[in-house]
């Protein structure tokens, strides 16, 4: 029954990715919500450019793909901004750099009033996101380069990585008393892989007992395929007793390391992972499991709260220049406790806190939200 569960959860969001992938974007779009609403919702609180009912179209551009985070974290944007009333377009380029800043330069042509730019890690993300300010565009970027921050009015948003490392690795120091033989799964070149990074190295310094034996890495569309031959391979170099733990920076990396335990029968190691969804929470419950620990922030969550940000941004509010979001520490133990299967729909009664934030959900957009209420 769980599995079955799990099967029907992962198929829709299988096929909701596939329904976000590439650009849904239409310069035909209209931007004025003028009379869509519900008449009876004053909107005497509400900023001017929405009251007179302009409303905006957004457009959100993610460079990676094709996995549960990215459903969930458009998912999350598309849902806040239409509940506000806005038109919001989305794209996903699966990794693609070029598709990626295509996606972008179109953008700029299009009558986009702002933009949610996600995982644009490189300096022409930089230079790309100068070019949409100077024509008068609102954004806000997710795990990108650093020094968006510095461009003004663009607000840098993140899970809180140094938070996510920490929480997971402070786990496995203490699981294993300070002693235990380690594989590292990690990839450099993204801004969240630098700073987890930062923490694991400080915690390898500060814990002398914990030893890396080996590492793996890579981002490719076929990331967890990769991993779980690259760990199958690790297996077969190290018998038991030569690895007591995995640490995995991607849950994507996770997801693979987890497939070759399994299939190598060495349930002995112990994974400890970042970053959360449907098809990762069903690993971790199946009781054979590896997979003890997760540390992750609800990435619908985060895109509602991207968002948010726009919209404040959009209706000439204040905005900081980088927002760091909580992060939580997710546990088989709690989650094999449940009387049910735990997805990332009913997280939120396992974990406390879970995919609720009240962070810039100014009164004005719970009238917007009540005005365009279906």
């Amino acid at each position: 029954m769980k599995n079955k569960i799990y099967n029907s959860a992962f198929i829709f969001i299988l096929a909701f990715t596939l329904l976000l992938t590439g650009c849904s974007s239409s310069g035909d779009s209209a931007k004025s919500t003028a009379g869509k609403g519900n008449p009876d919702v004053s909107l005497e609180n509400v900023p001017e450019r929405f009251a007179e009912g302009e409303g905006a179209k957004i457009k959100v551009i993610r460079k990676i793909g094709g996995d549960d985070h990215t459903a969930q974290f458009l998912a999350g944007a598309k849902e806040e901004g239409e509940a506000l009333g806005f038109t919001v377009d989305v794209f996903t380029a699966n990794g693609d750099t070029a598709k990626f800043h295509d996606a972008i330069a179109q953008g700029l042509t299009e009558d986009y009033d702002g933009f949610i730019i996600s995982h644009g890690d490189d300096d022409a993300t930089v230079e790309a996101v100068q070019k949409l300010v100077d024509a008068g565009k609102s954004v806000v970027t997710f795990d990108s380069n650093d020094k968006l921050s510095t461009i003004d009015g663009v607000t840098l948003t993140s899970q809180d990585d140094e938070a996510l490392a920490k929480l997971a690795l402070d786990q496995l120091v203490k699981d294993f008393n300070g002693e235990a033989k380690i594989a590292y799964l990690w990839v450099d070149g993204f801004p969240p892989m630098v700073r987890r990074n930062k923490v694991y190295q400080e915690t390898l310094d500060n814990n002398p007992g914990i030893k890396e034996i080996e590492r793996f890495g890579v981002a490719a569309e076929d990331t967890s395929v990769q991993t779980q031959n690259a760990v199958a391979s690790m297996l077969n170099k190290h018998p038991k007793g030569e690895i007591d733990a995995i640490f995995a920076t991607w849950d994507a990396f996770a997801i693979g390391a987890a497939r070759a335990i399994k299939e190598a029968g060495r349930d002995e190691i112990k994974i400890y992972g970042i970053d959360v969804s449907n098809a990762d929470l069903q690993e971790i419950q199946t009781e054979e499991s590896s997979w003890k620990y997760t540390a992750a922030v609800d990435p619908k969550l985060i895109g509602a709260v991207d968002m948010r940000l726009l919209a404040k941004k959009l209706a000439g509010e204040e905005t900081p220049a980088t927002y760091n979001l909580e992060a939580s520490l997710i546990s088989q133990e709690t989650l094999l406790q449940s009387s049910e299967p735990i997805n990332m729909v009913n997280l939120a009664d396992t974990i406390e806190g879970w995919g609720k934030s009240t962070a810039f959900e100014e009164e004005w957009m719970k009238t917007l939200k009540e005005y365009y209420k279906k």
